[in-house]
Parts: structure tokens; C-alpha cells; sequence
């Protein structure tokens, strides 16, 4: 029967794979019928009609530049708080009834983002297709679709606003509005998925997955950790190939997967395991890893996303303006900026990403907007913190469970540095070799921040900070942000976040 299952699955996944390479061989002409769809269905909306849409559809996108403001989720609040009341055509023409709960990272307070019925099929329904086709034409023999597929999501339960108008987060979205036969093949069930109280949530599902047959898990890499080791805790297994001896795919997203790697190397020894990076957000789904052999994702240019690009070096500018994809340049940190088939127009969503192809165009994820230390003139990215922490760990036989960095700001008779607070599942065997292997990477990676240091010029060495067992987890649930969607900011360029959880480090 499962194998049965499976070859049905493969055989509709297949048909996924001609739109891909139609988009990945023209992507100027793919980007191009995007917009002009866009524009087209959203002439008469409110939003469309205040902004020209119009004359934009007859001159194209760079009048579209010119009308339509860059937006942050300010810009867009009093359209979207119109829809959230069930005031129709606003955004977009079609009748939304759905909101993704969006905080992004923890200091966030919570975004309502708008989900249409084509946004929900054509780019997160779609997109997950794609990346699936993809992953099925490197690996033919695949075993992923024979068993059940587990989904790590988040822990809000679906919430009315209105008549026939829900929220919740983005997983509580997509649980409900999933066709029955896929749903038939997750695990857990949606009253386990939907659960509000997480403790009480890993434990069910620990409890309920470690009995079935799951061949594929997606996830954010450190929640998926969490239930990983309570399974293991509730079997008495030494690793997960022991409870599922057929696992051979995770698709993650959400945090850098390369200080995790190891860790799952470990937990998972087997040979026949698939890590394939997602990049998917309330907002929509927008690239994949499309080869084993680099961790680029390629970007998906046919499921209702037009994209600009601000340039990092311009983010702050008064007079900042987007590009668009046709002009970006490989190895330049840039805004994302998105108009979608959910009603989002010239969207600044605060991720930052650096392509590293333009035929075809691939991109790696190298932060957010408000989430990087340029205390004195490093520009610490993300991107940069991640690979640096994975050598280290590398080096010393470290694992990492979480953590977080900040500036210590020049003083009289002191020179500035970096603080890092780490949480370890295996404690550095040299925390001296882990502070100067953190150090020469970052300085490897990033020209200005060994400029900085050059003499110890304007950084001295930086300092880590060892935090006590489960501090991370006891900040966010301090917070109330508990669950598998929510995560800290790997790097702040104030001391706000780092100072709370070192006081809590004390108690």
C-alpha cells in the first residue's frame, strides 16, 4: 500500500518539474508575466486604484517604482487592518479570509499577513511542490513519500477576527487548509499540531511520532532538535535511525542550519539522509535548495512574487530605492523587497540576502534588516556569525543549542569588542581555541571586521559567555514565545536582548 503511495506521489510531483526549469531558463521573462499578472488582477482594487495601477500595467514596472512607495508593514497596516474587519477588495481582489501571525523574531510584535486563496495554492501549496519535484529528480529511488511526513510548526491556535475571517500562525494556516490526502499522510494529527502549551505539545508528539513510520521531517533545525532528544528520552534509543530506520529527508528553514549540522549528523547516522534548506515565510515561499553539492537556494521566480532588491549599503539612505531582479549583482548584501498574490505591494519583509548566481539566480540568506552588529563599521551579518560558530565548533568538539551577540560599546580605556552568549549541548574542549577559531573565521569572512581588529584597532578579541541550561528557552517563554516558529536574533546592534538574558544567566 505505501509503496503504492509513494510512486503516486512521485508520478504528480513530476509534473512540478517543467514550470522550474521554464523559470530557472527565463527568469527576466518569468519575473515579467509575474508583475503584469499582479497588476492586472489588482486594477481595481482600492489600493490599486489610489496608486495608478492603471497606467503602471500599461508602462510596466519602472513606472510601478516611481507610484508605489517602498512599505514597510506600516505602510501596508491601515489596508490590511481594513481586510481584517472584512472590508473586501482592498489589497487584492479576491475574498481573504485567512491571516498569517507574523512576528519574524522575538522583539517583533505580531504582523497580520494576509493569505488569498492564490497565494496559499500558488505560492506556499506550489512552492512546497517545487521543492519536492526537485529533491525526486536527484533522488528517483526515493522512499520520502512511503511513510508519514512530520511537521515541526508553531503553537498558536487558529483565532477568529471576524465572520468567516481566521488567523493564526503560519503552519496553523496551512494545517487548515491542507487537501484531506496530504493531510492524511502528517503527523502528527492537527489537534497534537495545533496544541498552544508547547511542553505539553513536545511531549504528545513524542509520544504519537516515535510509533509511526516517518520518512521525512521539515522543521526549524533547534525546535526539531528539542523533539528529537525527548523521542529518544521516551524510547531509550541511542539515535533516531533506531525509531525510524526509513527517514531519509529533512527540509528545514527558519535559522542557519550549519551550526546544527553536526548535531544531526550525529542523531541521524544515516548514510541515505537528504538535508534540503527552505526558505519559507509567512509572507511567502521563496527559494530552495535545488543541488546537495552547495547550500545556494534557487530562486523561485513563477508562484506570485515580484521581487525588488534594496542594496544594504542604501538600506539607510533617505532617497533609498529598489532594483529589480534583472540588475542585481552577485556578492552584494541586499533588502528583499516583494509585491505578491497575497495583496503585499513593494514589501519590505527584513530579510537580507546575498545572490551568489544570476543564471540562475541563487541566493544564500544573510540576515535581517534589523538583525546585524555595525557597532564600528564591521557590518556583521548573520551569514558570517553562523559559519564562524560551525568552525569553532568544528575545531573544539563543540555542539551549540543557541545563541546570540551584541557590541560592548568603547569606553575611556577601553577598546570595543563582540559579546557572545552561548548556550552548549557539548562544552568547547578548549574555550580559548573556540574564542580565537570564532575570531580568524569572522576576520576570514569579513573584510571590515578584520579591518576593525587589524591590531586590535577598534575590536578586541571577542568574548564569549557561557550561558546556563535552557537560558534561551526561559527568555522566549519569559516572553511568551514559546514554539517551533518562533527564534532569538542571532545578532542585535544593541545590548537590550543580551543584557536581559545575562541577568537572567545570574539567577
Amino acid at each position: 500500500m505505501m509503496s503504492l503511495t509513494n510512486t503516486f506521489i512521485s508520478l504528480y510531483l513530476k509534473r512540478n518539474l517543467n514550470r522550474v526549469e521554464l523559470y530557472k531558463k527565463y527568469p527576466d521573462e518569468s519575473q515579467f508575466k509575474t508583475f503584469n499578472f499582479l497588476i492586472k488582477k489588482a486594477l481595481k482594487t482600492e489600493f490599486g486604484k489610489e496608486f495608478g495601477f492603471d497606467d503602471i500595467y500599461k508602462n510596466g514596472p519602472k513606472e510601478f517604482a516611481t507610484r508605489v512607495p517602498l512599505n514597510p508593514y506600516e505602510g501596508l497596516k491601515p489596508y490590511i487592518e481594513k481586510v481584517a474587519k472584512g472590508v473586501q477588495n482592498v489589497l487584492w481582489p479576491s475574498r481573504t479570509c485567512w491571516f498569517a501571525m507574523s512576528s519574524g523574531t522575538t522583539d517583533d510584535r505580531s504582523k497580520y499577513i494576509p493569505i488569498t486563496k492564490e497565494s496559499l495554492k500558488k505560492c506556499h501549496f506550489d512552492g512546497g511542490q517545487d521543492v519536492l519535484s526537485v529533491y525526486l529528480k536527484q533522488f528517483p529511488d526515493t522512499l520520502a513519500f512511503s511513510g508519514k511526513a512530520l511537521v515541526i510548526g508553531g503553537s498558536r491556535q487558529v483565532n477568529k477576527l471576524g465572520e468567516n475571517i481566521f488567523c493564526g500562525d503560519l503552519s496553523a494556516v496551512l494545517i487548515s487548509n491542507l487537501p484531506s490526502w496530504v493531510r492524511k499522510r502528517r503527523t502528527p494529527d492537527i489537534d497534537i499540531a495545533l496544541m498552544e502549551n508547547w511542553d505539553k505539545k513536545i511531549q504528545r508528539m513524542a509520544e504519537v511520532v516515535s510509533k509511526e513510520d516517518v520518512t521525512s521531517i521539515s522543521g526549524v533545525p533547534s525546535w526539531t532538535l528539542v523533539l528529537i532528544r525527548k523521542i529518544l528520552e521516551i524510547t531509550g534509543k541511542s539515535n533516531i535511525s533506531e525509531v525510524w530506520p526509513n527517514l531519509c529527508l529533512f527540509m528545514h528553514g527558519g535559522v542557519s542550519f550549519s551550526p546544527y549540522r553536526s548535531q544531526y549528523e550525529k542523531l541521524i547516522p544515516s548514510e541515505k539522509m537528504v538535508y534540503l534548506e527552505t526558505y519559507n515565510a509567512s509572507e511567502g515561499f521563496f527559494a530552495f535548495q535545488d543541488e546537495q553539492s552547495s547550500s545556494d537556494m534557487l530562486l523561485m521566480l513563477d508562484n506570485g512574487i515580484y521581487y525588488e532588491f534594496i542594496p544594504m549599503s542604501e538600506f539607510n539612505s533617505s532617497d533609498r530605492k529598489a532594483i529589480p531582479l534583472c540588475d542585481v549583482k552577485v556578492g552584494v548584501n541586499y533588502a528583499i523587497v516583494i509585491s505578491t498574490n497575497g495583496g503585499l505591494w513593494r514589501y519590505i519583509i527584513g530579510d537580507t540576502v546575498e545572490f551568489t548566481s544570476v543564471r540562475p539566480y541563487k541566493i544564500k540568506i544573510t540576515g535581517r534588516t534589523k538583525h546585524f552588529i555595525n557597532a564600528f563599521g564591521e557590518e556583521l551579518v548573520e551569514d558570517n556569525a553562523s559559519r564562524a560558530i560551525r568552525a569553532a565548533c568544528l575545531a573544539t568538539g563543540a555542539d551549540i543549542k543557541d545563541y546570540t551577540a551584541a557590541p560592548v560599546y568603547m569606553e575611556t580605556d577601553k577598546r570595543g569588542r563582540h559579546q557572545w552568549l552561548i548556550e552548549f549541548n557539548v562544552l568547547p574542549s578548549d574555550i580559548n581555541n573556540f574564542v580565537n577559531t570564532l575570531d580568524f573565521e569572522l576576520r576570514r569572512l569579513n573584510s571590515d571586521y578584520d579591518a576593525k581588529r587589524f591590531k586590535d584597532l577598534s575590536l578586541t578579541l571577542p568574548e564569549v559567555v557561557i550561558a546556563r541550561e535552557n537560558l534561551f528557552e526561559d527568555w522566549l517563554r519569559k516572553k511568551g514565545r514559546i514554539g517551533g516558529q518562533n527564534k532569538i536574533p542571532r545578532l542585535e546592534n544593541n545590548r537590550i536582548i543580551i543584557d536581559e538574558m545575562l541577568q537572567m544567566n545570574e539567577l
